[in-house]
């Protein structure tokens, strides 16, 4: 994610019009929860908010890292072959990331930064993380995400890992004869409960990070490869202030939350 990122205007909220939501409104801390996204920092950018929030309240948390972020540089000095130590020094910032955040386990794919597909390759190797990990919800990008604004074109790995994601939770996960090889290995099937999008245009879900704020800055700092000595606290401040305006929270990340297996 690193400078990629869009510039959202300073929408501080008035102390009178700041609340608490209902506790009842707010799904609860599922047991076991997995993060897929494309490069390390896109998770501490997004959802890390939420992720501390639920490991606070007990959830196992599960972070996929389908590339090592290896193309993640301008720096003029760099060159192909530095392109595994990149991959090295962002995987280092990415588990010191996770350790902030309260994530048990970090996995990564080592797929080549900047060249992501959502093709069967991808599908495949993502349905066989979520058998083998079982989660009960699992967060991704909005694979339909293409514009933000009139300035950012959301980057092409963050739309395939979204949707190679999504593909992977319904139907590969849970259809038994759907690469059938993984029963070979086995990877029995295993049906994901609840698949919460972020950066949607319509949410539909806010989870109050009001108390978690101050951690999400903290691991997004730990990236310090791509956030440098920029004011990323104030940014990330204004993101969440906007994101909880529309139901009165200081603090928010949003979503919209597909629920796969009937709870009743």
């Amino acid at each position: 994610m690193s400078d990629d990122v869009p510039q959202i205007p300073d929408a501080s909220i008035p102390e009178m019009a700041v609340r608490k939501v209902d506790p009842a409104h707010e799904p609860p801390a599922p047991r076991r929860a997995m993060a897929i996204h494309a490069h390390p920092d896109d998770q501490e950018f997004t959802i890390a908010g939420t992720l501390a929030k639920w490991a606070r309240a007990g959830s196992e948390i599960v972070s996929v890292v389908i590339t090592s972020g290896d193309a993640g540089s301008n720096d003029p000095r760099l060159r192909a072959d530095s392109r595994p130590a990149l991959a090295r020094l962002r995987e280092a910032e990415q588990l010191a990331a996770c350790r902030v955040l309260g994530v048990k386990r970090t996995i990564f794919l080592h797929y080549p930064d900047g060249e992501l597909v959502a093709d069967l390759g991808l599908r495949r190797t993502l349905t066989r993380v979520i058998r083998e990990v079982q989660p009960e919800v699992v967060v991704c990008g909005d694979p339909t995400a293409h514009f933000y604004g009139n300035s950012y074109i959301n980057h092409p790995d963050h739309r395939a890992a979204a949707q190679a994601a999504c593909d992977a939770v319904f139907p590969s996960a849970g259809t038994r004869l759907i690469f059938p090889d993984l029963l070979e290995e086995g990877f029995e099937p295993h049906n994901v409960r609840k698949l919460f999008l972020h950066g949607v245009e319509k949410p539909d879900t806010w989870i109050d990070i009001a108390e978690t704020i101050d951690l999400k800055i903290a691991a997004l700092k730990q990236h310090k490869s791509q956030v440098g000595e920029s004011d990323i606290g104030r940014r990330m401040r204004e993101w969440a202030a906007e994101d909880g305006k529309a139901r009165g929270l200081a603090s928010a990340e949003t979503y919209r939350v597909m629920v796969l297996v009937d709870e009743a």
